[in-house]
């Protein structure tokens, strides 16, 4: 069987061509939300995850079904690469009653606790203790083997969770995979001119944790050391800290003019592109065709199409829907809702 050998793993050509089948869905199903969003299907904020592939797809790839992963708000690749349905990821974004919050999270709030996918925040470094809760639960649990994976983006570095999530990891010693997806920018500022240094993975390590940075637009990189710091987690030996450094192609969110960049500083990343990368390597080294490479691309597109045609044909929650899944407490002198 063609295979290709990195290190700790050994990846058959199946595997392989699903890492560019995903990868390749996550670019044109983001593209055609980038579409929706301009002919007004989607609403709100639309945050996308175009050039940052090869992360969700390399890191996700590794985990068990019984696992966390705590997301931010560029979460669409994510929970696209944990094997959400694509139908289902478009409808949340049009706000339909068939998306996994019931149309109710929109973007921002991807969830579905039946693949361990809890989000989904607004709130920059906001999953962070969440994902130490999880992973503090796991621990908690006899004889539980799960481990949390929390993505979020540099700017989160600034964030007081960073460090209280951090500390409580290491005191705790908790199975939590701190992925930090450095695409350069906080919004439209760069990262060094918010950050006093510019080795973030430097400051995990003054916790005691494990901690390294890497290439993110290889996804077999991204697969291999995330599988190490997830093997290191459910063994017990505590957390781990990765900066994955990557880039994304669009703005920080449709509604962003991308004028503190210079196109050359987009055209020089798009030359290592993830998936343009990967598919380089599956025909050089006589993995795949040009013609099974095709076939997949078609494929997705497909799938996509058919996205788009289940999210506009499904229904908007009913009005009803609005006070359901709300808690509150309340007097028992209130008056009705």
């Amino acid at each position: 069987m063609a295979t290709v050998r990195a290190r700790e793993q050994t990846l058959t050509k199946k595997e392989l061509l699903e890492f560019y089948r995903q990868m390749v869905l996550i670019r044109r199903f983001e593209e055609k939300s980038s579409e929706m969003y301009g002919r007004g299907k989607i609403g709100g904020f639309l945050h996308l995850y175009i050039g940052e592939e090869a992360v969700a797809v390399g890191a996700i790839s590794v985990l068990e079904p019984q696992d966390y992963i705590v997301s931010h708000y560029r979460e669409h690749g994510h929970a696209l690469a944990r094997g959400m349905h694509p139908n289902v990821v478009m409808a949340e974004l049009f706000g339909k009653d068939t998306g996994c919050s019931r149309g109710k999270g929109g973007s921002m709030h991807l969830f579905d606790v039946s693949l361990g996918f809890y989000g989904g925040t607004a709130i920059v470094g906001g999953g962070m203790p969440i994902s130490v809760g999880l992973a503090l639960a796991s621990k908690l649990h006899e004889g539980s083997r799960r481990v949390a994976l929390n993505f979020f983006g540099d700017a989160a570095v600034n964030e007081g969770e960073f460090h209280e999530s951090l500390n409580l990891a290491t005191l705790w010693k908790l199975p939590v995979v701190f992925a930090c997806e450095n695409n350069g920018y906080g919004m439209g500022t760069a990262v060094e001119r918010t950050f006093a240094i510019q080795e973030m993975y430097l400051l995990a390590e003054r916790y005691g944790i494990p901690s390294e940075r890497l290439d993110g637009m290889d996804v077999m990189t991204v697969r291999r050391r995330t599988q190490a710091a997830v093997a290191r987690a459910r063994a017990g030996e505590g957390p781990s800290f990765l900066e994955i450094m990557t880039y994304r192609y669009m703005g920080h969110s449709m509604a962003d003019p991308v004028s503190y960049r210079g196109r050359s500083e987009v055209d020089l990343w798009r030359q290592r592109d993830c998936i343009e990368f990967l598919r380089r390597k599956l025909l050089g080294e006589g993995l795949a065709s040009a013609e099974e490479l095709g076939s997949l691309d078609a494929e997705v597109d497909l799938a996509v199409e058919a996205a788009v045609r289940f999210a506009e044909e499904s229904p908007f929650p009913a009005p009803e829907e609005l006070y359901s899944d709300v808690h509150s407490p309340r007097r028992a002198d209130a008056p009705p809702l």
